[in-house]
Parts: C-alpha cells; sequence; structure tokens
C-alpha cells in the first residue's frame, strides 16, 4: 500500500451537485414559506374558524421550527463546502440542529388548514428526509477494523461497505 487513507465521503458529499441541489431546494422552500406566512397565509388565517386558528397556528410554528433547524443545518454544511471549517468541525456544531422527525402532526388538524400550508409542511418533511438521509451519509463513522488488509480489492470492498453502512 502507499499509504494513502481512506476516502472522506463526508467531505465530498459537502462538495457535491447534490448537496447544492439540496441546498438550494431546502432555501427556497425557506423563502418561499416565509412569503406566505407573512403574506397569503396570515389573510387565509384570518378566515378560519377558532379550532382551525388554533390547528394553524400550532402547525405554523412547527412548520417554521423544523425549516429553521434544517437551514442550520445546510448552513452549516454549507461552511464546510466553502472550507469555512471541517467536517470535524460541523460534526460538533451539528450536535445543536435538531433533524429528528418527532414533531407529530395531526391529520385532523391538517385536514382544517389551508391548502398551501398543507404543501408547504409536506415539502417541508420531505427536506428532512432528505437532509437526515445526507446527514448520515455525511457523518458516518468508519470503522478501522472492517476495512479488509492486505488484499486491495478487500481493502476497497471493505471501505465501500463501512461508508454505506449505517449505524
Amino acid at each position: 500500500m502507499n499509504g494513502v487513507g481512506p476516502v472522506s465521503f463526508g467531505e465530498r458529499l459537502a462538495n457535491s451537485q447534490s448537496f447544492a441541489d439540496l441546498f438550494r431546494d431546502g432555501m427556497a422552500l425557506i423563502e418561499e414559506t416565509a412569503t406566505y406566512l407573512d403574506g397569503a397565509g396570515r389573510q387565509e388565517s384570518k378566515k378560519l374558524e377558532r379550532s382551525a386558528s388554533l390547528a394553524y397556528a400550532t402547525e405554523s410554528m412547527r412548520l417554521t421550527t423544523r425549516l429553521m433547524q434544517l437551514a442550520s443545518w445546510l448552513l452549516l454544511h454549507r461552511a464546510v463546502k466553502e472550507g469555512e471549517m471541517s467536517l470535524a468541525q460541523a460534526s460538533t456544531q451539528k450536535s445543536k440542529v435538531k433533524l429528528t422527525g418527532n414533531d407529530f402532526s395531526d391529520d385532523l388538524n391538517l385536514n382544517l388548514l389551508p391548502e398551501a400550508l398543507c404543501h408547504l409542511i409536506g415539502r417541508s418533511k420531505t427536506l428532512q428526509i432528505a437532509v437526515r438521509r445526507l446527514d448520515v451519509s455525511m457523518h458516518a463513522t468508519h470503522d478501522p477494523a472492517r476495512i479488509l488488509p492486505g488484499n486491495p480489492v478487500g481493502r476497497q470492498l471493505g471501505l465501500l461497505k463501512a461508508a454505506f453502512e449505517n449505524d
């Protein structure tokens, strides 16, 4: 072997077109949501009955919280892409970002909401799933013991297996 270490897939992913597309789409969704909530959404919420108005307030708060967390993750990893911080530094900082999907929406509440808000909620959850998938790939830990020594093909297969397995 020539002493070259394994490729860091996490840093490569931060510089990938996949991340660039996700960043662009995520920031566009954040802008679109802010515009909706400050404009048409505000007008629509004033027309709702009391129970629907409460559901609107609850779900719009969940939506903005989810999008703020996603924006934090996206901006943190853009800093990696721009060379402003290492992936290791981003890993430390990302512990402050909550990507879990524990914010359950009540289907009965969603039925009371304007269609445009429901559409934004659905898109934000799709974005959250994509970010969580990329996060797992970028920050996967690799066990050097799983890398097969000696055989160069076996070693590469071990590296690939370690890169694509979920913990």
